[in-house]
């Protein structure tokens, strides 16, 4: 007589944390300013204002924006600014730096307003195989938030998990 499987996992005070789920919607877009300068490298506030005022914002509607100048300009931080101030009615979040720099940006909003009480005194799983960009920062971010109250947290799968704390 063969013996019922037992899914240990699932009857198991386990909880497994997946950043992936909480990965935002929205089209990622690196916004290069090195076009809107005189040969890449100087900024001309009556030629800069001019491309920011004729610059099709609209398109970036519900998307988050990384801006940055590719070229070694020196560029003011009144100028990105500016562009803030026309992105800010369409894009869900401007950064400034690169797209990694904006996803750890993203998931450091997504972190510091998570509600982690599901997790007190329970043995925690950071799931760690994603689809989605989720940055290593985030798996740092969150095992910050998650080790005071946390009874343990493992990384990985049910099945094949790294233990990396355990309270004493």
């Amino acid at each position: 007589m063969a013996a019922d499987i037992i899914n240990r996992v699932a009857n198991s005070k386990l909880k497994v944390l997946d950043l992936e789920d909480y990965y935002p919607s929205g089209s990622r877009i690196l916004l290069d300013i090195k076009d809107w300068l005189a040969e890449g490298l100087v900024l001309r506030e009556l030629d800069f204002r001019a491309h920011v005022a004729s610059h099709n914002w609209e398109q970036y509607q519900n998307t988050y924006v990384a801006l940055t100048c590719s070229t070694d300009a020196i560029v003011p931080a009144w100028a990105y600014m500016l562009i803030t101030l026309e992105l800010e009615p369409y894009a869900e979040k401007v950064n400034l730096g690169t797209l990694n720099e904006l996803e750890t940006s993203i998931y450091q909003d997504i972190i510091n307003d998570l509600d982690v009480s599901e997790f007190k005194d329970a043995p925690v799983i950071i799931k760690g195989c994603s689809k989605k960009p989720v940055p290593e920062s985030a798996y740092v971010m969150i095992s910050n938030k998650i080790r005071p109250i946390a009874r343990s947290i493992m990384f990985g799968e049910a099945c094949s998990s790294v233990p990396l704390y355990k309270r004493k």
